[in-house]
């Protein structure tokens, strides 16, 4: 719902506030004063193109902000437009694209006027009103043909993506195997080269690490040599052991450390003995990490990933292998979803049509009394190509208009009368009732041409449908504007700068005078008693639609 719009430098419009809320809300003003400025400003709302000219003069730039409420809550939009004609957007104060107004405000509101380019003139969303106002009679079809369209469509996805990883495949199936065959001859085991790299140092120093070890040996266990030593030594303090606690914790100590040399010369004996001398050994060492290196080279950086490259390689050549297989069953679900897809496309356009005849009927009972006695309304469906299917439907739908008995009903944008299209739309809002999911209803025009009777029946069905709505109704009509739940007067006044355009609402003896001037063109006596007498008709002329 538009609860407020704010409108600055704008055209002739100075600086205007303009307070909305539920209901109907009527603009009415003499020829002139600035109701098309209005609408305009809230055009600039939904997303509609902006250009210098409608700055007002002298102003460096126009604004408009407009405050909606909605069921997630408050959305405040801001549309500036400089005298260089450059705009700019923001969504609850976040900078935005124009296309952000026309995908989050656009659809809060109709728009319905004389040119203007609203929802009815496009045949796409005549099968959307339709399918609201049959609601339960079509909602079921619609919702299985939508899960049905969307099965079919990820079949399709599917088997597209088969087919192309099968020609994939098929493609590199001689370079995959070659891949496969390559790290096959190598047969490269997991953690391999790590265990080899390490192993080459001993293999490359085996003389030298093999004479430092013998060395050793004989240092420490020769005769005479290390552990001699310390053994002696350790046998000498145990002598005279017993008589002082100090040396005979040396004499443990020394123990120790002949049982530790004891050790070390015995690991290093085993070393030495155990040192590979063979040079044949070490080149094939080397011959083996060179060939993991080549693999890792052209398939690595690590051994992991040529082995991950392999595993991926055979998977492959398993996919080209079973690839027909897949597709076959693809392909069987592509024609099972078809198959569905074609029956809840059959039950959907058996609802829509069966619902077709009661909605035409529907449109003409509200455009009687509309000045648009003996209109007729037909539904149009064109059956599309299984190919060209949509997830609205396997058809398209269309409304047809004949204005009269004996003329062809032609398509609805072809309607000259923007008048006559604004009553149409009234027609088709009051039909659909609260089934119609737009909150906020806006009328430009609607009582062009007709006046009197017809004027208080636009009048009763605007506030009818104001009970399931916000309606803003611009008129100049009396009869229209006395149904009204409040009633704005756009005036032009004289300021310092020129001549400006200013909003006031009126109520009671103020609303009184305004209804005398639409009237007659002016306040008297007489115009205020018939303005009264119409406001006393249309609180009684109030009636369900």
């Amino acid at each position: 719902m538009l609860e407020e719009l704010h409108v600055r430098d704008l055209a002739l419009i100075e600086d205007a506030w303009l307070t909305f809320g539920s209901g109907m809300t009527v603009l009415s003003g003499e020829t002139g004063a600035g109701k098309t400025v209005l609408l305009g400003a809230l055009k600039l709302l939904l997303g509609e193109r902006a250009g210098s000219s409608m700055v007002r003069a002298g102003a460096a730039e126009a604004l408009v902000e407009g405050s909606f409420v909605t069921t997630g809550g408050e959305v405040l939009v801001r549309r500036r437009v400089g005298a260089d004609g450059r705009s700019r957007c923001a969504i609850d104060g976040e900078m935005a694209p124009v296309g952000a107004l026309v995908e989050r405000i656009g659809p809060l509101v109709d728009l319905h006027g004389q040119h203007e380019h609203q929802a009815l003139l496009s045949r796409s969303s005549h099968v959307g009103y339709l399918d609201r106002w049959a609601s339960g009679a079509v909602e079921e079809f619609r919702a299985a043909y939508v899960r049905a369209h969307a099965g079919y469509a990820q079949a399709v996805r599917e088997l597209e993506d088969v087919r192309r990883r099968i020609e994939e495949v098929t493609r590199d199936v001689d370079h995959l195997r070659f891949i496969v065959d390559e790290i096959d001859k190598v047969a490269p085991e997991a953690g391999e080269d790590e265990e080899l790299e390490a192993r080459l140092p001993t293999l490359m120093h085996a003389e030298r690490l093999s004479e430092a070890a013998n060395e050793a040996v004989t240092l420490v266990r020769g005769e005479g040599a290390a552990l001699d030593s310390v053994a002696g030594a350790r046998d000498v303090l145990g002598r005279v052991a017993g008589i002082d606690p100090a040396l005979d914790e040396l004499a443990l100590r020394l123990a120790e450390v002949t049982e530790l040399i004891d050790d070390v010369g015995a690991a290093l004996r085993r070393y030495r003995d155990d040192v590979d001398h063979d040079p044949a050994a070490l080149d094939a060492l080397q011959a083996r990490l060179a060939s993991l290196t080549g693999l890792k080279r052209r398939y690595g950086p690590t051994l992991d990933d040529v082995l991950a490259k392999r595993g991926e390689a055979v998977a492959a050549l398993e996919t080209a292998d079973s690839g027909q297989e897949a597709y076959a069953r693809a392909q069987s679900r592509v024609d099972d979803s078809r198959l569905a897809l074609e029956q809840a496309g059959a039950a959907l356009d058996a609802a829509r049509r069966a619902a077709a005849p009661s909605f035409s009927s529907a449109l003409e009972a509200q455009t009687r009394g509309l000045a648009m006695d003996g209109a007729r309304f037909e539904i149009a469906f064109t059956e599309l190509p299984f190919e060209a299917w949509t997830e609205e439907g396997p058809h398209t739908v269309e409304f047809l208009y004949s204005p009269a008995p004996g003329v062809p009903a032609r398509p609805l944008a072809r309607i000259a009368s923007g008048g006559e299209l604004s009553r149409v739309m009234l027609a088709l809002k009051c039909a659909l009732g609260r089934a119609d999911t737009v909150e906020t209803l806006v009328f430009d025009e609607v009582d062009a041409g007709i006046g009197g009777a017809t004027a208080m029946a636009i009048g009763a069905r605007l506030a009818a449908l104001a009970r399931s709505h916000q309606v803003i109704v611009v008129t100049h009509l009396a009869q229209v504007a006395a149904f009204a739940d409040a009633h704005l007067v756009v005036r032009k006044v004289e300021t310092s700068g020129g001549v400006a355009t200013t909003v006031v609402p009126v109520e009671g003896e103020m609303r009184v005078d305004e209804l005398a001037r639409m009237l007659s063109g002016g306040v008297s006596a007489a115009s205020r008693t018939h303005a009264a007498e119409l406001l006393a008709q249309a609180r009684d002329a109030r009636t369900p639609v």
